[in-house]
C-alpha cells in the first residue's frame, strides 16, 4: 500500500514557477515597446501618405479630365467645357451671392447641379477678367477651382460650387455642430498645409512663377480661396497673378497704388519715406517672396485658438521667423515651408499617439 502511494506521488507532475531576472523582464518590455513604436510609425506613414494623396495636394489627379473637359459630381465621364450657347441654354441663375470690383457672382443651376456663374460688371476691368479666365484654364489642377465653361464674348465664367464658401467663414463653419469634430489642431494645421501647397503650386506652375497679388490684407487673402466640403482649400480668384521671370530680369508690382501696413512685405512698401510723394514709376518691383512673407499671418489664422495650437506655433516658430526676414532672398521657398509643416505634423501626431515614448526609451 505504501509502495503504491509512493508510486502515485512520483507520477504527479511537478509545476515549477520560473522567475525571470529583472534584467530579462526589462529587455522584454523594451522589445515590446520598440515593436509598438515601429507599428505606430508604419500606421503613421500610411495615414500621412493617404492624406497627402487623397487630400488633393498631389500634383497629379486621376479624376481630372483632359484639357478642355470637366467632370462634376458622381458622373464618371468627362464633358467638354460649356460654350456660350450651352451656358445661355442650360444654366439658370438662382441668386446673386457676391460682387467685387471686377465681377458679380451668381449661384446657378446646371442639370440639377449647383454651379457658380461669374459675370463682368466693370467694362474697364475686362482685361483683368480675361486674365483670370486665362489663368483658370491654364492652371486646372487639384489646387484650383474646377472650370465648367466660359463665354468670352459675354464675359462669363462657370465654375464648380462649394457650399462652405470662402475661407473668411472658416471659424463660423467650425462652430457648426456638423463640423465641430474638425476643429482640432491637426485639421487646422492641415488647412495651413493646403494653403502653402497652393502657394508652392503657383510658384512652380506650368506657366512659370506666379505671384498672388490679391493679398494686401488677411481678409483679402481669405476671400481668394474656397473651403471644400471635405475640408481642403482651392484657390478661386486668379485675376491678379503676374509672372516673375528672373532669367529675363522680369519682376512684378501688385497694382499701381501705394501699399501700407505690416501684412504686406517690406519690399512692397514705398521705400523713400513720407517726405517723398508716392510715384508708381519710382516704386521698385519685387518677386514671389512677398507671398512667403504672408504665410505666418495666414497660418496663424488657420491655427486659431484650439487646444494644442500654441504647441504647433512653437514648433513652427523658426520657419515663420525665416519667412519674416527683411531680405527676400533670405526667406525660404514655399516648398521648404511645406516640408517643415509636414515634419511638424508627423512629429506631433506621433507624440500625441504615444506620449512619454521618448522618456521611456
Amino acid at each position: 500500500m505504501e509502495n503504491a502511494e509512493g508510486m502515485a506521488m512520483e507520477k504527479k507532475p511537478h509545476f515549477i514557477r520560473r522567475e525571470f531576472p529583472p534584467r530579462e523582464v526589462s529587455s522584454i518590455s523594451l522589445v515590446l515597446l520598440l515593436a509598438a513604436v515601429l507599428l505606430l510609425n508604419a500606421l503613421l506613414y500610411l495615414y500621412l501618405n493617404k492624406f497627402y494623396i487623397s487630400s488633393g495636394r498631389a500634383e497629379t489627379d486621376p479624376s481630372l479630365c483632359p484639357f478642355g473637359y470637366f467632370k462634376l459630381g458622381a458622373v464618371k465621364n468627362c464633358s467638354p467645357w460649356l460654350s456660350c450657347e450651352a451656358i445661355n441654354r442650360e444654366v439658370r441663375k438662382l441668386k446673386c451671392v457676391g460682387e467685387g470690383a471686377v465681377k458679380k457672382v451668381f449661384l446657378s443651376e446646371w442639370k440639377e447641379n449647383k454651379v457658380v456663374l461669374s459675370q463682368l460688371t466693370n467694362s474697364e476691368l475686362k482685361e483683368d477678367f480675361l486674365h483670370g479666365l486665362k489663368m483658370l484654364k491654364a492652371l486646372q489642377s487639384k489646387h484650383v477651382v474646377r472650370l465648367l465653361g466660359y463665354c468670352e464674348q459675354q464675359f462669363t465664367i462657370l465654375t464648380e460650387y462649394h457650399p462652405l464658401g470662402s475661407l473668411r467663414g472658416l471659424n463660423e463653419t467650425l462652430h457648426i455642430p456638423k463640423y465641430k469634430g474638425m476643429n482640432t489642431w491637426h485639421r487646422r494645421l492641415m488647412l495651413a498645409m493646403d494653403y502653402v501647397s497652393v502657394i508652392r503650386y503657383l510658384h512652380s506652375s506650368p506657366l512659370g512663377t506666379l505671384v498672388m497679388c490679391d493679398s494686401n490684407d488677411l481678409d483679402k487673402v481669405l476671400s481668394q480661396y474656397l473651403l471644400t466640403s471635405d475640408f481642403h482649400i482651392l484657390v478661386n480668384d486668379l485675376d491678379a497673378l503676374p509672372l516673375v521671370n528672373r532669367s529675363a530680369g522680369r519682376l512684378v508690382k501688385c497694382g499701381h497704388r501705394e501699399l501700407r501696413g505690416e501684412f504686406v512685405a517690406p519690399e512692397q512698401r514705398w521705400p523713400y519715406g513720407e517726405e517723398v510723394p508716392f510715384e508708381d514709376d519710382l516704386m521698385p518691383p519685387y518677386d514671389e517672396k512677398t507671398d512667403i512673407w504672408k504665410i505666418p499671418d495666414v497660418s496663424n489664422f488657420f491655427l486659431g485658438h484650439v487646444e494644442g495650437s500654441d504647441i504647433v506655433r512653437l514648433h513652427l516658430f523658426d520657419i515663420h521667423a525665416a519667412c519674416k526676414k527683411k531680405d527676400p532672398a533670405e526667406r525660404p521657398s514655399a516648398q521648404e515651408v511645406l516640408d517643415t509643416y509636414r515634419k511638424v505634423l508627423t512629429l506631433l501626431i506621433r507624440e500625441a499617439a504615444m506620449p512619454g515614448t521618448r522618456e521611456m526609451l
